[in-house]
């Protein structure tokens, strides 16, 4: 009995793990500390978007929080990834929070500050960029990973997170 109770607590955590896409098998730093292991969105859909506090394109946090609301309950996560690889991103993730939450109400899952682009991106990105043939071109590029993880879209920074395309690509990355 006991060989078969500690067969079962060890599988658990393994079969979690093997559940995983490979596309989200990565840990990124939280961005108030600790970390986002993107395993734990395995099974819902995905918006992931660089995101930069001093960039015209930063108002659609206000509708990226309204998309996360909105489709949260249908099984959808939005992560932001503060980058200043465009240089407009402020200097610390202390910063970052507090500008995101005063004055856009963030409440959606962030990473720290990272690199989206080029060798030294992330390796996160480096296999966003490898799934879906592209690479942030500016701030506010966002990607659609199906809930399977096999699927990726990626919509330039210009495409609106409230968009008809935009909405249609998440809605057909929710899980069935």
């Amino acid at each position: 009995m006991k060989r078969t109770l500690f067969a079962l607590l060890w599988a658990a955590p393994l079969a979690a793990v093997a559940a995983c896409p490979p596309l989200l098998n990565h840990q990124v730093p939280a961005l108030m500390g600790g970390k986002l292991n993107l395993c734990e969105y395995s099974g819902k859909a995905v918006v992931v978007v660089n995101t930069a506090s001093e960039c015209g394109f930063t108002p659609q946090y206000k509708t990226l929080q309204k998309l996360w609301q909105d489709y949260r309950a249908k099984g959808l996560v939005v992560v932001g990834f503060p980058s200043d690889d465009f240089n407009q991103e402020l200097d610390k993730d202390a910063d970052v929070a507090s500008f995101c939450q005063s004055n856009y109400g963030v409440s959606f899952p962030m990473s720290s500050r990272v690199k989206v682009r080029g060798s030294d991106a992330h390796p996160f990105y480096q296999a966003l960029a490898e799934a879906s043939g592209t690479t942030p071109k500016w701030n506010f590029y966002k990607y659609v990973i199906s809930a399977d993880g096999k699927t990726v879209t990626a919509f330039s920074s210009l495409t609106r997170p409230d968009s008809a395309e935009f909405l249609k690509a998440v809605g057909a990355a929710l899980p069935r």
